[in-house]
């Protein structure tokens, strides 16, 4: 669909920016805004382009960040926090041979950090697309990795 397509469905308004945000990402696979996108979306809506960019900062489910095909976002609210999630971070880097930050060389995973994901009675916890994982072990982080390649 056409960049300008889904600023028109949407309305040409700045309080439109994330819903126009969200739809041209899909545009990309749901993984990342190019700076060209960012600059029509900018222009249309007659913000700023560094607007747009403070807005991609803030939200996590848009980015301008190229992301892997699975992006894992770890929690890192309080309850996550003490049950965890550091070690978390620690086996996922372990398991895919990244930072937290990075995307795997074959483009399948990204790790980032998220704040809540409203799953604190599962602590710690993570999300991938619209999944949410917890109460995570080594074993458990393993099987999802594991899921994931298998659905290649």
């Amino acid at each position: 669909m056409d960049i300008k397509k889904i600023i028109e469905e949407k309305g040409k308004k700045p309080e439109n920016a994330i819903q126009i945000l969200k739809e041209v990402q899909k545009i990309n696979n749901y993984k990342y805004l190019s700076s060209p996108q960012i600059k029509i979306i900018a222009d249309e809506l007659g913000l700023s382009e560094s607007k747009i960019v403070s807005l991609l900062s803030f939200y996590t489910l848009i980015t301008e960040k190229y992301r892997g095909k699975y992006v894992i976002q770890i929690c890192t609210n309080v309850s996550c926090y003490v049950n965890g999630s550091n070690n978390i971070v620690k086996e996922f880097e372990k398991e895919l041979g990244i930072k937290m930050g990075e995307t795997t060389s074959d483009g399948l995973f990204t790790l980032e950090y998220t704040s809540c994901i409203g799953c604190c009675n599962i602590a710690p916890a993570i999300r991938i697309g619209n999944k949410k994982f917890g109460e995570l072990t080594p074993q458990k982080i393993q099987a999802i990795i594991s899921k994931c390649r298998e659905n290649l």
